[in-house]
């Protein structure tokens, strides 16, 4: 074997070790944020970490996977009708958990519960609201593809004394941080209070989540395109247009090729847009025409498209911008086109022109 060749540290592939101590974890990166202006208020700073030791917890269930026992069916559903994995009901109790004690809250609210969760009567309330998709993509969790958490946070309204549904009912711009994990190969929190977008990895060694990405970028221009092809027939011709002319390559109006891709987890989905371009489409669809769409505004819509526009991208339900919906309902649906800018606007524009 022949010897490696020396670089200018070494040898040429190898790279010495970063100084842990020089690494900026999550809780250093948001003091140091909240030092510089107040953008971020203490409590808020305090929620998002108590987020994050939720996640982190999640994370090591998802991990460890049929080891613990955590992998099929609950044997219960949720308030949307759908059969709940394991892991939806104990990720579900992690972020309760973690959240009704630390005082920033005064109620959440999940994907997973019909009416909202109030903070127990021992413990201090406080200002904010938190909104949660406890585990996104979870029917991928049997068969160990990436699957993900979604949040938002939101202001309780002046003078509300009992939080109730109706103070959960705001639209996506008043969102004060929002954020998402995803449980891959690595595990990502990517997080923004509109200050930019960031993004830590954690480190299971020493158990903390350290900045990686710093101010996060969708990509105006894309190549590539996310959406559930089989649901074809059932299609708004708007959308039927638009992914008849990526299909249709070089030799088609757009003039150049696209790849499809799909998860079915919007976490990674989103988090592949955000990394390298694309958008992502959920539209709604003719076998349910009563409903605005299929994923919720509260959960998956407002956050997700807080992350997206404050990374230089768009989300719109394809008529209208998503965080200016006024939500009516705690479960409410939505239509989501959502990533590179270009893309978004394009079939936003077909909707509109129809």
């Amino acid at each position: 074997m022949a010897p490696l060749r020396p670089g200018p540290v070494g040898p040429a592939f190898l790279r010495l070790p970063e100084d842990p101590m020089s690494r900026i974890t999550l809780s250093r990166f948001l003091i140091e944020e909240q030092r510089k202006g107040g953008s971020l208020p203490p409590q808020l700073r305090l929620l998002i970490e108590t987020v994050g030791r939720a996640c982190k917890a999640i994370s090591y269930s998802v991990n460890k996977g049929a080891l613990a026992g955590v992998l099929g069916e609950a044997g219960t559903g949720n308030i949307q009708g759908e059969a709940q994995k394991k892991l939806d009901v104990i990720a579900n109790d992690y972020l309760l958990d973690a959240n009704e004690w630390g005082g920033s809250l005064a109620a959440m609210a999940s994907e997973e519960m019909e009416l909202p969760y109030h903070i127990p009567g021992e413990y201090p309330k406080g200002d904010y609201l938190l909104l949660f998709d406890p585990l996104d993509g979870s029917s991928n969790i049997d068969v160990n593809i990436s699957v993900g958490t979604i949040f938002s946070v939101l202001r309780c309204p002046e003078g509300t004394e009992h939080a109730s549904e109706e103070s959960f009912l705001q639209p996506g711009t008043r969102q004060v941080a929002a954020g998402y994990t995803v449980y891959g190969p690595q595990t990502m929190l990517v997080l923004t209070w509109g200050a930019g977008v960031h993004g830590f990895t954690l480190d299971r060694e020493t158990g903390s989540f350290v900045l990686t990405h710093r101010d996060m970028r969708v990509p105006e221009r894309t190549g590539e395109f996310a959406i559930n092809m089989s649901n074809w027939r059932h299609w708004e011709p708007p959308v039927k247009r638009y992914v008849e002319e990526m299909l249709a390559g070089s030799t088609g109006p757009r003039g150049r090729d696209f790849n499809m891709r799909w998860v079915a987890s919007m976490v990674a989905e989103v988090h592949r847009i955000i990394t390298r371009g694309g958008i992502f489409m959920y539209p709604r669809d003719a076998r349910e025409p009563e409903k605005k769409g299929k994923l919720r505004l509260m959960y998956e819509g407002n956050p997700m498209a807080f992350i997206i526009e404050q990374a230089g991208g768009m989300a719109t339900n394809g008529r209208e911008r998503i965080m200016a919906i006024q939500p009516e309902a705690l479960h409410e649906r939505v239509a989501v086109f959502l990533g590179s800018k270009e893309e978004v606007e394009i079939v936003t524009r077909y909707h509109q022109d129809a």
